[in-house]
């Protein structure tokens, strides 16, 4: 038998993008800790102050002009423009591309990225929608209008741009959490996330027999995990297309922010307890910023609102685990010629190494930082990196609407194939969810935990 083995060099650990990705993304984080912990310089990112129209928005339009009047708001631009700029024009460089078509580049999606920000800061706006569907929907209108010119596109690097914010993110995915919410969120997020995975597989290979083996991975993973961190995960992983890449991220998007408006009404109706609503949000919405804001419609600091962030946190960790998995079934499985042994070398090409940065930093954060300087020196440097990992995802997001065309993303719909997928796994989703978290919480079989388990 004729054995495949593809093996790395040494030098693609300064010059593909997925190692490139780690590198940034440490220097990020430690940069951000030595910044927090010393005291010595601030190295806050450029975040606009809540704004809008009339007394209800908390902030009047004058406060917004305030903002650009302040040398605090400069500095906190430039900063973060150089580090992001910096560090991005360093990894193409070393990717051997052209820092003259890039540098221009980068600073229109930059300046793109900051009117995002600007718009998504709005009061209402910022209430219902968060910044990474807007960044896609500035993108989609240039995209699908204007057009974007050939001199932008080098500075497009949608998945260079959110490894390296994933990276950033898993600082912030402690262990510890685990120990908070125990079995119940290891059930809630570890039992499930599997079984709506492969269910989604065989709906779409089986039922559906949609061809595009990547495409349905990809969406099961978005669907069952965090939406765009794991498709970006899986998706490279089983080597799925740019395109089944930015169609599963823009479905995930749109439901997304259906379902953060509408499940906490529905959940409020039924009068079903906090702890349970929040642990089915936290479950079944994509995205952990949209979690968030989904909880908090119980309250700010609501058992709900607490109890959401926890599960999504802990289904958060299982990014690499699939990533693994998925590299090595489709490896050995899926893309093998008849004939062929897949080696080790072929199923460690497939694995994202960014994932590895994202696991490093988990357990620095979780097993050196956190005995060494307490939880609230932790949280403040997090709270920096937020910022740094929101400007990398609001580049992305960008990245990916201007990468798209509605005419490009009907042709991968597969006669709206693609979209069934998408709703017969979320409703499995809910509803094996939905009845995992009435086994655990309802108090029925088990013992409710306390509220000072979220503390």
């Amino acid at each position: 038998m004729e054995e495949i083995k593809k093996k790395g060099n040494l030098s693609d650990l300064w010059k593909k993008e997925d190692w490139l990705s780690v590198w940034i993304g440490f220097i990020i984080i430690a940069v951000g800790a030595v910044a927090v912990l010393t005291k010595a310089f601030d190295f806050s990112a450029l975040k606009f102050s809540t704004w809008g129209f009339g007394e209800t928005a908390k902030a009047t339009l004058s406060a917004l002009g305030a903002q650009f009047t302040t040398w605090e708001f400069w500095r906190k631009t430039i900063i973060t423009v150089l580090t992001l700029g910096i560090l991005f024009s360093i990894g193409v460089k070393l990717q051997g591309e052209s820092l003259k078509k890039f540098i221009p580049a980068f600073i229109v999606i930059f300046l793109i990225a900051v009117v995002v920000r600007l718009v998504s800061a709005e009061f209402t706006l910022n209430r219902y929608l968060e910044w990474a569907f807007w960044a896609l929907l500035i993108g989609l209108l240039i995209s699908n209008t204007v057009g974007v010119p050939e001199w932008l596109k080098p500075a497009i690097r949608t998945e260079f741009y959110i490894k390296t914010g994933l990276v950033i993110m898993g600082f912030s995915v402690l262990f510890a959490n685990i120990a908070k919410f125990g079995l119940y969120g290891l059930g809630i997020a570890w039992v499930v996330t599997p079984i709506v995975i492969l269910f989604m597989w065989w709906f779409g290979t089986k039922v559906l027999k949609i061809g595009n083996k990547p495409l349905v991975i990809t969406m099961g993973a978005a669907t069952s995990v965090c939406g765009t961190s794991a498709a970006i995960a899986t998706g490279a992983a089983s080597e799925c297309k740019k395109e089944d890449l930015s169609l599963t991220i823009t479905i995930s998007i749109i439901f997304t922010i259906i379902m953060m408006v509408l499940e906490p009404l529905i959940l409020k109706a039924c009068g079903t307890p906090e702890i349970m609503a929040g642990s089915l949000i936290g479950g079944t919405i994509d995205s952990t910023g949209a979690v968030a804001a989904a909880g908090s419609a119980f309250g700010s600091g609501s058992v709900a609102e607490q109890s959401a962030v926890l599960v999504k946190m802990i289904q958060n960790i299982l990014i690499g685990f699939i990533a693994f998995f998925v590299a090595l079934y489709f490896a050995t499985r899926v893309n093998k010629t008849p004939g062929t042994k897949v080696g080790a070398g072929e199923i460690w090409r497939r694995f994202p190494k960014f994932i590895i940065g994202f696991f490093v930093a988990s357990l620095v954060a979780s097993f050196i930082f956190l005995p060494l300087v307490g939880g609230g020196d932790v949280s403040a440097i997090n709270k920096v990196l937020d910022q740094y990992k929101n400007w990398c995802f609001v580049l992305a997001f960008t990245s990916i609407g201007l990468d798209s065309n509605f005419r490009d993303l009907a042709k991968h719909m597969q006669g709206g194939k693609v979209l069934w997928l998408y709703i017969a796994g979320q409703t499995f989703n809910i509803v094996l969810t939905l009845a995992v978290v009435w086994l655990l919480l309802s108090g029925t079989l088990f013992p409710v935990p306390d509220i000072a388990t979220f503390k």
